[in-house]
């Protein structure tokens, strides 16, 4: 009777989690769609530009932990949620606590991340992210870039 408590505050839990980041998704759709063409320089524009990669990726990832929230509670409606996708083993109620959307126990996860093929990851494009920051650092910047008779 335990383990259907804990189910059932976890399943509170991403309820409050999936309506939080249908809040954020929103806000950030209208942040996105409110800012128009700014008055300002080339400088005001890169940073701009820079702002909405930074908030398109953000809501990328939002969007994704929303997918995986989604999956979870229609785990909980067929009665599958808190079972490894993989071994079909429970998963025992601290790991649900600590990450309640996850859909595979330690054991797997660690063989899953081992090899490098977790299905949940094929859409997420970490080395674009990754590479872009790095083209945003002051520490690349050159003199050929900067234009002084602007």
């Amino acid at each position: 009777m335990a383990r259907k408590d804990a189910l059932l505050r976890l399943h509170q839990r991403l309820i409050a989690k999936r309506d939080s980041l249908h809040r954020k998704l929103v806000d950030n759709n209208k942040l996105a769609h409110a800012a128009g063409p700014g008055v300002g320089d080339a400088g005001d524009a890169a940073t701009d530009g820079e702002q909405t990669e930074i908030n398109s990726q953000l809501a990328a990832l939002e969007s994704r932990e929303l997918n995986q929230v989604d999956r979870a509670i229609e785990l909980i409606k067929t009665g599958r949620y808190g079972m490894c996708e993989v071994c079909d083993q429970a998963i025992p109620i601290e790991r649900l606590k600590a990450l309640p959307f996850t859909p595979y126990c330690v054991g797997c996860q660690q063989k899953i991340e081992e090899s490098g093929q977790d299905p949940a990851d094929l859409d997420a494009d970490w080395g674009s992210a990754y590479e872009f920051e790095g083209r945003m650092s002051d520490r690349e910047l050159t003199l050929g870039d900067i234009d002084i008779d602007g």
